[in-house]
């Protein structure tokens, strides 16, 4: 990788993290644990598109990572993990069948599995399966929120490539 790309990355990484940091200062949307706007997806979506899998998936980890250092709370890192690789699996693979012009249909999907991950892991970590009654409201959620983070990522993606 080249010193251009590597810089664009971590360019990317620092957006997505000052995203994050903002998004953590607005008010709680439910009272429902992991429901949130998930606004620095934007970027990851965007990088989807844009860069290597592994190159994605570097940004996605250290965004997890760093975000969970900056939000004090590393219980999280947990779920943000187990939800954001199993979304970014997810949409590595559906880009391929889902072009540019349908970016968002690609980030309701990463949602919906980001999701899924979360509380996979949340069952797990607390071991008792209780945590899956939230699901439905978070795939509810996780949709309408998927689908406007795949929107701006879109217009991102527009229009940076006519450039």
């Amino acid at each position: 990788m080249d010193v251009k790309r590597l810089t664009r990355l971590a360019m990317l990484t620092a957006l997505a993290l000052i995203i994050f940091t903002v998004e953590l200062q607005l008010p709680t949307l439910a009272p429902i644990p992991g429901m949130k706007l998930g606004l620095a997806n934007i970027v990851t979506v965007y990088a989807v598109y844009s860069f290597s899998a592994g190159e994605t998936a570097m940004l996605v980890v250290v965004r997890v990572l760093l975000g969970a250092l900056i939000a004090g709370n590393l219980m999280s890192l947990a779920y943000s993990l187990a939800g954001g690789l199993l979304c970014l699996a997810g949409m590595l693979l559906l880009r391929r069948v889902i072009d540019r012009k349908h970016i968002w249909v690609c980030s309701v999907l990463g949602a919906v599995l980001h999701n899924i991950g979360q509380t996979a892991a949340a069952v797990v970590l607390m071991q008792t399966r209780t945590v899956i009654a939230y699901l439905p409201f978070l795939l509810l959620s996780g949709c309408v929120a998927g689908a406007l983070t795949g929107m701006a990522g879109q217009l991102v993606t527009g229009r940076s490539d006519k450039r």
